[in-house]
């Protein structure tokens, strides 16, 4: 065992002159810290097989690619993987197992001061429509939710018991939880095998029973509405390729199921709704840079969809109803942080203009009411609600903290006289807020429980990292208020900077918990997401993409320069897109981290953005570019991928994490960035991939679940750095 491991570090640093330093000088010293750290056990070494690949004049070799599986019909299963693929996977999670073996001390205390925080949570408050209350709530010591609705007596009535649902199936997630229009109703999607095609399942009220009305391949995320007359149920389906592709509406009898629209361009996502007051049906039609929407009219639901504005490059919209017309926010003309226009609902045309655009003043949502029209915005990066009553006065919602998030749930009744808005911050628990639409005044009607938690022993900054081109990129902070700011500290930073998604700074028990052990917790706002508009979104996009990875090296470089956190004790963790902007902060600054967290990154981009027949990659071409068609596009590509800029460096420790069934971000990416790493680093230090053999890119499907991964990405940090209170390596 002990030659096998000192062949493998032989291998990483990289031949005879580097041996030669390993007597005594700083290398040797370096990878003996990393050594005393963590087991001494020798890693998995895949084999590195030629594959050339040829594409637009340009040669490379994807030496694993022999890691890459997809089976001829079906999903991915342990059982049906090929010999070699099962046997990495199996060596890479029994090695992953035994380097952790001796963090199962911190994974248990992290998971206890998760769950002791937990317990006691409150749901939120009901949603209200015609008398009838529905509500959900995950019941003490469970991790299911049960689903309910109490009538105008006061009775409950059970609507959906996951717990119940969930018993005997190996995996278990629903989404789409709905009433109908009359009540008599309640529909959900089901995902009981862990690759996101959900079965469709509807309850009759009258008399509880439950039944099965799709089967199989339904999209399950705002894919499924019921029809305004609670005759029809409107669903999308998955193709094989597991695309959303097709709207059909099915007969809540069960008698016929219809074909309502396909779409044929694979760039395109599909969503569908009812509008604020029930009138249509809502098919959106949406990619990176275009939209469309099709309504469906109220009382003519067996009707083709009528077309408000036919699809255009660059032109992105939206649609909805209010005070008899339609409204639309759009970035028509240039208006790239959206303006909203009034509709007539029968030709479409636009009457007037309701609120222009405002550049760095971005419209995220709009939200009607009967006697209100309420938008969500950010002012300054910070998110407000505007409400605009008939009579065109506006009033405004705002908080003081440094830094919080708001969000405006939906199906809020339609004639309510407030609207629901949920306050919080890194330091301040959910709060349910009833808004008057009138008044705009606010009352508190709910807040998430939290045990042994006291906000004010924690403080929430808002700080911004300079850029190297001058550009200001925000940081949120949170830290215990007696954490001195000597430069000492560990920190975990959090970032994604992708597809416009900004990373809003959410309350988070897990992060607490981190904290709670004298860490630093931030939130790196880089180029890539929306909290500054879309021109930030633009800026690291495509072929600026490179800026959201050095705004990230950035935040962190700023954070220690300002005394928040050690140089080497700043650990970097992002998911999915998340994954690629810490895989390439990695590789452009090594030495930045003490440790990299990685959920199932997407860091294989050249090779997967090249596969024509992966679901995701036409509609991402305008994110990131087409490496197929446009050489520019392939060398960009080729110089941020983080698989492919691998580089004879000293690695910090690295955590990656797979899901067998994910077929957005598939398994064999991070297996190849952590088999090129482990091939090329010189420091010594692990680098290591769990692969979840039963989930997709959803991962975890119950918060005890989700908890467990959070405990173990925590301790794992902990265990880079050293733990908490001790000096940087």
């Amino acid at each position: 065992m002990d030659g096998l491991v000192d062949g493998a570090r032989r291998r990483f640093l990289g031949g005879v002159a580097v041996m030669a330093l390993w007597a005594g000088g700083p290398l040797a010293r370096a990878a003996e810290k990393a050594a005393s750290r963590w087991p001494d056990i020798a890693p998995p070494q895949s084999p590195r097989l030629s594959h050339v690949i040829e594409q637009l004049g340009r040669t490379r070799d994807d030496v694993y690619s022999w890691m890459k599986f997809l089976p001829p019909g079906g999903e991915r299963t342990r059982a049906n993987l090929p010999k070699p693929v099962a046997t990495m996977l199996d060596a890479e999670n029994a090695y992953a197992a035994a380097v952790l073996e001796p963090l199962a001390a911190d994974r248990a205390d992290l998971l206890a001061a998760m769950l002791a925080r937990t317990a006691g949570e409150v749901a939120a408050p009901p949603i209200e429509r015609d008398g009838w209350a529905y509500m959900s709530e995950i019941p003490d010591g469970a991790i299911h939710a049960v689903y309910r609705r109490r009538g105008a007596d006061g009775a409950e009535d059970v609507l959906v018991d996951e717990a119940a649902r969930a018993k005997g199936q190996p995996y278990f997630r629903s989404t789409g939880h709905q009433p109908s229009p009359d009540h008599r109703w309640f529909a959900w999607a089901e995902d009981v095998i862990g690759n996101d095609r959900h079965r469709i399942m509807l309850r009759d009220n009258r008399d509880g029973s439950v039944r099965t009305l799709v089967d199989r391949d339904a999209y399950g995320y705002g894919g499924l509405v019921f029809g305004p007359s609670s005759a029809w149920l409107f669903w999308i389906w998955r193709d094989a390729r597991n695309r959303p592709t097709r709207l059909y509406r099915t007969a809540l009898d069960g008698s016929v199921t219809e074909l309502v629209y396909e779409e044929s361009d694979p760039a395109i996502f599909m969503g569908v709704r009812r509008t604020a007051a029930d009138g249509f049906v809502a098919l959106t039609l949406s990619g990176p840079d275009t939209a469309e929407v099709r309504l469906v009219r109220a009382g003519a639901e067996t009707a083709p969809p009528a077309t408000v504005w036919p699809r255009r490059a660059g032109v992105r919209y939206d649609i909805d109803e209010w005070n008899g017309a339609l409204v639309a926010t759009t970035d028509a003309d240039d208006a790239f942080d959206m303006k909203l226009l009034r509709l007539d609902p029968v030709s479409f045309a636009v009457e007037r203009e309701l609120v222009p655009h405002r550049p760095g003043t971005p419209i995220l949502s709009v939200h009607p009411f009967a006697d209100a029209l309420v938008r969500l915005e950010r002012v300054d990066g910070q998110h407000s609600v505007a409400i605009a009553g008939k009579d065109g006065r506006e009033r405004r919602v705002a908080f003081d903290d440094p830094a919080y998030a708001l969000e405006v749930p939906a199906d809020q009744s339609y004639r309510a006289r407030d609207v629901l808005i949920v306050h919080q911050s890194p330091k301040s628990p959910r709060r349910w807020i009833r808004v008057d639409l009138r008044t705009a005044a606010q009352t508190v009607v709910q807040q998430q429980a939290v045990a042994n938690f006291d906000p004010d022993d924690y403080v929430v900054e808002r700080l911004f990292a300079p850029a190297s081109d001058g550009e200001r990129v925000p940081i949120t902070l949170l830290s215990r208020r007696d954490a001195p700011r000597d430069g000492r500290a560990p920190l975990l930073q959090y970032g994604y900077g992708a597809y416009g998604i900004s990373s809003d700074p959410e309350f988070s028990i897990p992060a607490l918990a981190l904290v709670d052990r004298g860490w630093r917790y931030a939130i790196a706002h880089v180029r890539g997401g929306s909290e500054k508009g879309r021109q930030w979104f633009l800026g690291g996009r495509k072929f600026t993409k490179r800026n959201s990875f050095t705004d990230f090296v950035a935040c962190a470089d700023h954070l220690c320069a300002q005394g928040y956190a050690a140089k080497k004790r700043v650990v970097a963790y992002g998911l999915s897109a998340g994954g690629l902007l810490v895989g390439a902060s990695m590789n452009i600054a090594p030495s930045a981290w003490g440790g990299v967290i990685a959920k199932v990154p997407f860091v294989d981009m050249l090779n997967t953005m090249s596969d024509a027949a992966h679901p995701l990659v036409p509609l991402f071409r305008p994110d990131w570019g087409d490496p197929l068609a446009d050489p520019r596009a392939y060398d960009y590509i080729a110089s941020i991928s983080p698989y492919e800029n691998v580089a004879a460096a000293a690695y910090p420790p690295l955590l990656c994490t797979a899901g067998l069934k994910d077929d957005r971000v598939p398994y064999w990416e991070p297996a190849k960035l952590v088999a090129e790493v482990r091939h090329r680093s010189t420091s010594g230090n692990p680098a290591l991939l769990l692969t979840d053999m039963d989930s997709g890119h959803q991962g975890s499907a119950d918060l005890a679940s989700a908890y467990r991964e959070m405990a173990l990405f925590w301790a794992f940090a902990i265990r880079c750095v050293g733990g908490p209170g001790l000096p940087a390596a």
